[in-house]
């Protein structure tokens, strides 16, 4: 039986996958698949496919895009969320910062360079007409992180998935003063060029299971009440994320590939780009 590694953040997104890996469906087709957790988000992920840690990831297109063109050796082979992220914009509760104007020039905790919160920033900033070269960071590598980092002043606010941490909006941790949703597809399918040309038939059997279960992800009994369950989440929140989001079975799109690179060289966030084939990998 084939072992495959595949890395994800532990969040709702991601319950497809276990719910595959729980029911057996690769173990049917042959494939030992190993699922681990980033909480660390989308840099962590990268730096893991560089060290072959894992195989494929559920990753940020913005970032797993701007790591190819800087050396990664993975490709995108799908879209796996067509929906946007909605990124939460977060203060501690007892901050006295009440709207995203009061932000300029203030320290945003990222979980690490090259991350979803670090990138995002950058678009939030533009969105505001802020001047990006004013923009300041503090690694703070996880949730709990932002937490400590925010309630001890070494950063200001913290940019993540609205609905993962409004828990911690609810229970009076952090206030939530705003949302900035990603203008592009937020998750995409990456994996290993080395496992792309070793394994190809295993990856288009994964694919295959999992776009078979997105497909119809949204009609399983009572899923909303397993979400809610699972992720420690409200019902009516929950339910809400569910009606705003959207899972895919497609290959990136060439157009959504050159929007994204055109907003992070605007941003400086690249200096270069690629050309589709060196960042998309079309699964036969």
């Amino acid at each position: 039986m084939k072992q495959i590694t595949v890395g994800g953040v532990p969040e709702h997104f991601n319950l497809p996958w276990h719910l595959m890996i729980e029911e057996g469906r690769f173990t049917e087709q042959g494939i030992d698949l190993n699922w681990k957790d980033f909480s660390g988000g989308t840099g962590a992920m990268c730096q893991a496919l560089r060290e072959k840690k894992i195989d494929m990831a559920i990753i940020l297109t913005e970032g797993i895009i701007k790591d190819r063109i800087e050396g990664n050796p993975s490709k995108i082979v799908q879209t796996y969320i067509e929906s946007p992220l909605i990124w939460g914009i977060h203060v501690d509760a007892n901050a006295p910062y009440t709207n995203i104007a009061d932000l300029e020039n203030k320290t945003a905790a990222i979980s690490r360079y090259g991350s979803g919160s670090h990138l995002m920033a950058y678009v939030n900033a533009e969105n505001n007409n802020w001047k990006t070269d004013n923009l300041k960071f503090e690694v703070v590598k996880n949730l709990d992180g932002a937490v400590n980092s925010l309630a001890n002043k070494t950063s200001d606010y913290f940019m993540w998935e609205h609905f993962t941490t409004k828990p911690l909006v609810d229970d009076g941790t952090f206030r939530h003063i705003g949302d900035c949703p990603t203008p592009w597809p937020c998750f995409v399918i990456a994996v290993r060029e080395e496992v792309l040309m070793s394994n190809a038939q295993e990856v288009k059997t994964i694919l295959r299971v999992i776009n078979n279960e997105t497909q119809n992800f949204k009609n399983r009994k009572d899923i909303d009440k397993l979400l809610a369950t699972r992720y420690n989440q409200k019902l009516s929140d929950i339910q809400k994320w569910l009606d705003l989001t959207t899972w895919s079975q497609s290959t990136l799109s060439p157009h959504i590939l050159e929007r994204v690179q055109k907003k992070l060289v605007h941003l400086d966030i690249i200096k270069n780009t690629l050309p589709a084939s060196d960042i998309v990998h079309i699964v036969k």
